[in-house]
């Protein structure tokens, strides 16, 4: 007999087929998230469930009689209780690699539209207000030859380093727990500590995950240290960021713009003061939304399941619970 598999958001077709031919497959097709009680109610009788967006708990695990594992559509997993897993001994999976050049290319879409004010000066035209020449107010910033800090160098980091130094001829510095000396030759990257790097860059772009350790890691004593002239990227999680101290950061002109693609409460509040600050870019957690990117993630999160479900090593299980 098949083992059951869930799926709580859409997939395509070629991802259905790809699972059906090894398990008992049911999905939730709905653009919006399954509401939990339902999820709760139906999880017992199934082995596997891929999600991207479900919490999982002690709550969930206790009531998942019969889950053998959890795989994850997203390279991060801040929804997953690490503990809970281990005490359960459910194996869980994300999907790192398939979309780390997708997300390097909108940080420097963020990095980019800040600088240079794009949305404003999108605004300004559509508005009719472009007769002659551009109000000089309206100039923006140059970011060839500045100076990039990444705070996180993992994979994605590495590639926006790669775009920052061989296409803006950028300075580029990083903070990471361990340095990554491979790193530092093959792109001319440096390391430096957290403090110096807030201090001296003018672009500082967040890519740490959330974990207990990191929650609020930009807090307003950071915000204080950078120059007022810096421009700050968050396409990390929002929880890593103490966002009422960005909020008073941006008011007081202690840093000079936002470029954000995640928040602490998302969807975002139609009432939060960022989506009223004119040098504040905002984007609804898109990193990594590409239609062939999603469609790789979804395909390489269906193949982690039917790994665990056959009992061989996924090919990308979570470092914490191997």
């Amino acid at each position: 007999m098949k083992k059951k598999v869930l799926v709580t958001e859409p997939i395509p077709q070629k991802v259905i087929d790809y699972l059906e031919s090894e398990v008992e497959l049911e999905r939730w097709d709905k653009s919006e998230k399954m509401p939990r009680e339902l999820l709760l109610q139906k999880i017992p009788s199934f082995h596997g469930l891929i999600t991207s967006k479900d919490k999982i708990d002690q709550e969930f695990l206790q009531t998942a009689k019969n889950i053998e594992g959890v795989s994850n559509i997203s390279v991060g997993y801040d929804n997953l209780d690490i503990e809970a897993l281990k005490a359960s001994k459910v194996i869980a999976t994300h999907t790192p690699y398939v979309l780390d050049e997708t997300v390097a290319d909108l940080i420097f879409g963020l990095i980019l539209a800040t600088a240079r004010r794009i949305p404003e000066l999108q605004q300004y035209v559509r508005e009719g207000n472009w007769n002659r020449s551009v109000d000089q107010s309206l100039f923006g910033y140059n970011v060839h030859h500045k100076k990039l800090g990444i705070i996180g160098m993992g994979r994605i980091g590495e590639k926006v380093a790669r775009r920052a130094k061989l296409g803006f001829e950028m300075e580029v510095s990083y903070y990471n727990r361990s340095r990554k000396e491979d790193v530092e030759k093959e792109l001319d990257v440096k390391y430096e500590e957290m403090n110096s790097l807030l201090q001296t860059s003018d672009f500082i772009l967040l890519m740490t995950p959330l974990t207990k350790q990191t929650h609020h890691m930009i807090n307003a004593e950071a915000f204080k240290m950078m120059k007022p002239t810096c421009f700050f990227i968050n396409a990390a999680r929002g929880a890593v960021v103490d966002e009422e101290a960005m909020i008073n950061a941006l008011e007081n002109k202690e840093i000079l713009g936002a470029g954000l693609d995640v928040f602490e409460q998302e969807p975002v509040a139609k009432d939060n003061p960022l989506l009223e600050m004119d040098n504040v870019v905002t984007l609804p957690h898109v990193g990594s939304a590409t239609a062939e990117t999603r469609e790789e993630m979804k395909l390489f999160a269906a193949k982690n399941m039917l790994q665990l479900l056959k009992g061989e090593k996924p090919d990308a299980l979570i470092k914490e619970l191997q």
